[in-house]
């Protein structure tokens, strides 16, 4: 019953985010008092079965849940940018409340706002909370990228300065696409209400070095040791990596990077972790309850085992702090609390019961961790793991063990992987078997101890070993079979999945397991609905400034231009068109027209080149052979764009209409 409370609980906040308006506070209040007074009525004073009595009890928590999460909605949104004061000069005094992530433009830090200093507006005028970009150059000026040296100097703005800068703030906002990425619900998750850029430079002022809280003394610590990391590793290839597994900033990571890491379905490896924390957690135990038994008077003081889960729990607590508490990490840690509170409390507790603390807490924390994807993977994983693999009759051999543990994982967040980006790692479970053992148990206790020991060779050494392991993962992220991709399924296919993935698991002989994969396949093969012969579907997609079309016929599809680059790592194309190509179940492009040399239009041309077969490109200029440096095909041919081109498509015809073929002759195009 615990489990089925919390579900509900979970549910209601699930629903609340999913609302495009908030509801009325106090018609929520009064549903869910009249609600729970009328299930304690059933429960003490009628004879109604337990079923409705249960029913009634769910219905009253899952309201209770919708009511909590938007109490918490109201309370963050009443902290808004006014839409007047957007884009206009506001003198500001706070405190740098993050480590800076440095890219090749400058440093983007959040900065938590003490006091509005402009005389014309208000104290609430401006967002307690806002991230702020730095630019080396000129905000205005910032479309060519600095010197990659910049990036190994020490930061500007440090955690836990305070400052007094002229801003210019706009308020978070998204692009609206068939399963894109909501970045204006990750902001509010995150509660950055507001986002811009230092405007006056000359004029902004440090006012403290460090402003003493326990918030930014914790930032202070990644920054000191994310900082020694990168001197250290200084132009090494994964220095990036290290960076994360350490303190989990994850912005010196490449693009093709996390391309690789993805197709091997080891990205999870590639940042702080719960599946790291517990191995670190677990070399602390082991070593601390070595040495500890072999001195007398401190087994007197405590037993060795308490006396090791304490230290564990410990060092799994500053680990889960240097990785700013992400959800895995907070899910980890609940965890291992949990069972050590009840190991010194001589109280024996199940995973479930300890899975269902774990959900509970991160939920009540922080309401909006259900539409993070970490939420679902890694509380899925642990339970999925629990359900294949604990109380069995027969302990199994280890390799078995480890083997039919990472066949839970990999099964179990299939549905969930397909329904989240569209794709999954085929060769996940290869990759994870070299990856796991050698990131987890050397290439994180190695970085760990040489950022925060003055031991520069063993950072080396950490680095040396992942570079080994990325040698395999490079070569598995290679095979055009290495994921599969498929197109957004329906909600009852997912829902069939999760019945098969549990069917599957069910004990060895158990009748008819089987049939749980037949369960799975139709959210693998059901794809979206076919057009006619002379049917065309255009959607013009939503990129901020700049366009991008997709133009579908029953058997061939198009792209014409391809939005904007945002910076070196990201642009229209990997973060826009790409997700929506996999969500229709489009595997390849029969062409790409590029209307002219424009960011805006071509910006996000070779990430498409990269990751999608193409099999002409047209356009009004030539692009240069760089663009295409990540593809894994050889360069599609191109064609010059000139009026009177013409092709048939499916009983469609597509005609250019400009420029003139003679008007390439005019040296000013």
């Amino acid at each position: 019953m615990q489990i089925l409370l919390v579900s509900a609980f979970v549910a209601g906040v699930w629903l609340l985010q999913q609302q495009s308006n908030l509801p009325s506070l106090s018609l929520f209040f009064w549903l869910v008092t009249s609600v729970s007074l009328f299930t304690f009525v059933l429960s003490k004073f009628t004879q109604f079965s337990p079923q409705l009595k249960r029913l009634m009890m769910l219905l009253a928590v899952c309201l209770f849940g919708f009511f909590y999460a938007a109490s918490f909605a109201t309370f963050r949104l009443s902290d808004e940018l006014p839409k007047g004061w957007e884009q206009k000069n506001i003198e500001v005094e706070g405190v740098v409340s993050s480590m800076a992530e440095r890219n090749a433009y400058g440093e983007q830090f959040r900065f938590d706002v003490e006091r509005v200093i402009t005389s014309t507006a208000l104290e609430q005028t401006v967002p307690k909370h806002i991230t702020l970009n730095y630019y080396q150059k000129n905000a205005w000026q910032a479309a060519a990228p600095i010197d990659s040296a910049y990036l190994l100097r020490p930061s500007t703005f440090k955690a836990g300065q305070r400052w007094r800068f002229t801003v210019r703030l706009k308020r978070p906002h998204t692009t609206y696409n068939p399963n894109g990425y909501d970045f204006e619900a990750w902001a509010l998750a995150q509660n950055i209400r507001a986002m811009g850029y230092i405007r006056n430079q000359n004029d902004m002022e440090k006012l403290a070095d460090f402003v003493w809280r326990p918030r930014y003394m914790i930032e202070y610590c990644r920054e000191k040791v994310g900082g020694r990391i990168t001197q250290a590793l200084a132009n090494q290839p994964y220095a990036g990596v290290i960076r994360a597994l350490v303190v989990g900033d994850h912005s010196q990571i490449s693009a093709t990077e996390w391309e690789v890491y993805l197709r091997t379905g080891t990205n999870h490896l590639m940042s702080i972790s719960g599946l790291h924390i517990t191995m670190l957690a677990g070399l602390a135990f082991s070593l601390i309850a070595f040495y500890w038994c072999r001195f007398q008077r401190l087994v007197l003081i405590m037993p060795t085992r308490k006396a090791a889960v304490i230290g564990s729990v410990f060092v799994a607590l500053l680990y889960a702090c240097l990785a700013g508490l992400s959800v895995p990490t907070q899910r980890t840690l609940i965890m291992l609390t949990t069972f050590a509170v009840a190991l010194l409390l001589n109280k024996r507790v199940s995973m479930s019961y300890v899975l269902t603390v774990a959900v509970l807490l991160v939920v009540l924390l922080d309401p909006w961790a259900v539409i993070a994807p970490g939420f679902w993977l890694s509380f899925s994983a642990v339970a999925f793991i629990t359900y294949a693999v604990v109380n069995r009759l027969r302990a199994k051999h280890w390799l078995a063990e480890a083997v039919n543990t990472q066949w839970s994982v990999t099964l179990g967040l299939l549905p969930f992987l397909i329904l989240m980006f569209g794709q999954a790692s085929v060769i996940s479970p290869v990759a994870n078997a070299l990856a796991i053992p050698i990131i987890s148990l050397l290439v994180v206790p190695l970085a760990i101890i040489g950022a925060l020991l003055p031991f520069d060779f063993v950072l080396h050494g950490a680095q040396q070993i992942l570079e080994v392991c990325m040698i395999g993962l490079n070569w598995l992220a290679s095979s055009e079979m290495a994921t599969w991709q498929q197109a957004a399924p329906p909600a009852w296919t997912i829902a069939l999945s999760i019945l098969g993935v549990l069917w599957l698991m069910l004990p060895r002989g158990f009748p008819q397991r089987w049939l749980g994969g037949l369960l799975i396949l139709p959210m693998l093969f059901v794809s979206p609905a076919q057009l006619a012969q002379g049917e065309m579907q255009v959607t013009v997609l939503d990129v901020g400034q700049g366009l991008s079309v997709v133009i579908k016929t029953a058997t061939h599809s198009m792209v014409y231009d391809t939005g904007r680059k945002y910076n070196e790592e990201n642009d229209a194309g990997s973060q826009l068109i790409l997700p929506y190509l996999r969500s229709q179940g489009i595997k390849h492009l029969d062409a790409m027209v590029i209307s002219h040399d424009d960011s805006d239009h071509s910006g996000g041309a070779a990430s498409l080149l990269a990751q999608m077969p193409i099999g002409w490109v047209a356009s009004s200029y030539t692009m240069p052979n760089n663009e295409n440096a990540l593809a894994k095909q050889s360069m599609p041919k191109q064609l010059k764009c000139y009026a009177g081109q013409r092709w048939i498509w499916d009983a469609v015809k597509f005609e250019v209409l400009y420029p003139q073929e003679d008007s390439y002759q005019d040296a000013d195009i």
